[in-house]
């Protein structure tokens, strides 16, 4: 090929997206296209991809070379982890997987950037620089990501309260797999307002309506992340206002946990305010979304 048809040839097509079900209302293409369009990404596109977790094998399967990854939401991450040909040990202590990056001769690489957004969200709200204690309600996926992510920030004692007790365990499992002390309690135990008090960090991962009737006892903790968004405000964060504490959100986590996929996709660092002020104007600015580090520069 001559030196000028080089010069004329265009980039080849890359394409990334965001699977799980639903998906319509999803804020990463977002993120990720404002950060494409930030780095001269202009041959690369984000799309939606409806797809239950039973779907996820087959369309991955079926992605032509154009496709360089995946952000997994709900319901796929355990099957994102289960079908990966690698995987990070953050994903495997987890037990899920949000993202799925294309290795070329490799196959595919799982991680959970999850676990990213929850330490970038604490530590963006100020006041927390790592260690103490946590208290943490709910015991699902996102908690998981939330065990691991305590383990990152050097917490070794956590109080987990969850509405049913059997639903600890694989939380129970997980925790031990990091080298974190937790205690167990019911969600409704007399002692949850001294727990958070005395706790480091607070993070709520339970759906919206759960946590209303005891949000004035769990904003005594000095550093609150509530992980719902919508509807906004919650009581919880409501409460830490009036107290005047310091509040991490579900969209603070959100950002936070996309800028590893991004640089993951792509191999060049995320440009961390361009994709907080295209979030921000998404949501319709109603939300402080704080940088830190490089990426806030």
């Amino acid at each position: 090929m001559t030196e000028g048809a080089s010069r004329d040839e265009q980039p080849r097509p890359r394409r990334a997206g965001v699977v799980g079900s639903p998906v319509e209302h999803s804020l990463s293409p977002v993120l990720h296209g404002a950060a494409y369009r930030a780095l001269g990404l202009d041959h690369w596109s984000y799309e939606r991809v409806e797809r239950d977790a039973d779907g996820l094998h087959r369309l991955v399967g079926e992605l032509d070379e154009d496709w360089v990854g995946l952000s997994v939401t709900m319901p796929g991450k355990q099957a994102a982890l289960a079908l990966a040909d690698s995987t990070t040990e953050r994903a495997r202590a987890v037990g899920a997987a949000n993202t799925l990056v294309r290795r070329r001769e490799a196959g595919w690489a799982a991680d959970c950037t999850d676990v990213d957004g929850i330490v970038g969200a604490l530590r963006a709200a100020g006041g927390f620089t790592g260690g103490g204690a946590a208290l943490l309600l709910g015991a699902g996926g996102t908690a998981l990501a939330a065990l691991a992510a305590f383990a990152e920030l050097g917490i070794a004692e956590v109080t987990l309260a969850v509405r049913e007790p059997a639903r600890a365990e694989e939380a129970l499992a997980t925790a031990e797999r990091l080298g974190l002390r937790v205690t167990a309690r019911r969600l409704g135990y007399t002692d949850l307002a001294r727990a958070a008090a005395e706790s480091d960090v607070v993070v709520s991962t339970l759906p919206a309506g759960a946590v209303d009737e005891r949000a004035h006892e769990l904003a005594r903790g000095p550093v609150v992340l509530d992980v719902v968004y919508h509807p906004w405000p919650t009581p919880l964060a409501s409460a830490v206002h009036e107290v005047g504490g310091r509040l991490a959100t579900g969209l603070d986590m959100l950002l936070h946990q996309s800028f590893g996929q991004v640089e993951q996709f792509t191999g060049q660092r995320a440009p961390g305010a361009v994709m907080r002020d295209a979030l921000s104007a998404a949501t319709g600015g109603e939300l402080p979304l704080p940088l830190i580090g490089e990426r806030g520069e």
